[in-house]
């Protein structure tokens, strides 16, 4: 596929207009997607479907890793069902889908743009990205101890716009020798002194 080829794909997708906010609880869509949404519940209802629980579960960055397992419960129907509806979303250029492990029952599911993949070591690339990650307890193999658990240790950590703030006595100023030939000559009444009673030392020795 050509760069062109692929460019117009992306333009495309982002046609779509999904938006997630930071922190918010609501998703923002543009017309032309409920236009096109509305043509895919005609034609494929159980994939506009499927596309209502992505977007309503994915996070900021327009991307959800969900279990096929927890997509059937979510949508009330088969696993057969599940996955025509993802071929269907797949195919018609709402989602990209990438396995997550060689299993193949979790999956990410990304909205509106391509992932970027990157790098190529030991003959592989690699692809790093955000995305909301969707669990349900009856998958764990610790499911009776979830909630009895202990809380994990702390690892401090900044967050982009914070400052570390120091604690404790902290360390001394720093003292720095001063450079040779480069000394200051500063007078003071203290030697001042000292220099008159050396020179009254020299000239009037019985003195002392």
């Amino acid at each position: 596929m050509d760069i062109q080829r692929v460019g117009q794909m992306a333009a495309q997708e982002r046609q779509l207009g999904f938006t997630t906010p930071p922190n918010g609880t609501w998703v923002q869509t543009e017309r032309a997607a409920h236009e096109k949404w509305a043509k895919l519940i005609g034609s494929h209802p159980k994939a506009a479907a499927l596309m209502h629980v992505i977007v309503g579960n994915m996070g900021r960055h327009n991307a959800l890793i969900a279990s096929l397992p927890n997509l059937q419960r979510l949508m009330g129907c088969s696993r057969n069902t599940v996955i025509r509806a993802i071929a269907t979303l797949r195919e018609q250029n709402w989602i990209e889908v990438r396995q997550i492990g060689a299993a193949g029952t979790t999956n990410a599911y990304i909205v509106n743009d391509r992932v970027a993949w990157s790098g190529n070591r030991n003959g592989i690339r690699y692809s790093l990205f955000s995305a909301a990650v969707l669990v349900s307890d009856d998958e764990q193999p610790d499911k009776d101890e979830i909630g009895a658990r202990p809380p994990l240790e702390h690892v401090p950590s900044l967050y982009p716009g914070e400052k570390q703030l120091p604690v404790g006595d902290g360390l001394p100023p720093p003292s720095q020798p001063s450079i040779a030939g480069l000394e200051p000559d500063l007078p003071t009444r203290q030697h001042a002194s000292h220099q008159a009673d050396s020179e009254e030392f020299t000239t009037n020795p019985k003195k002392w």
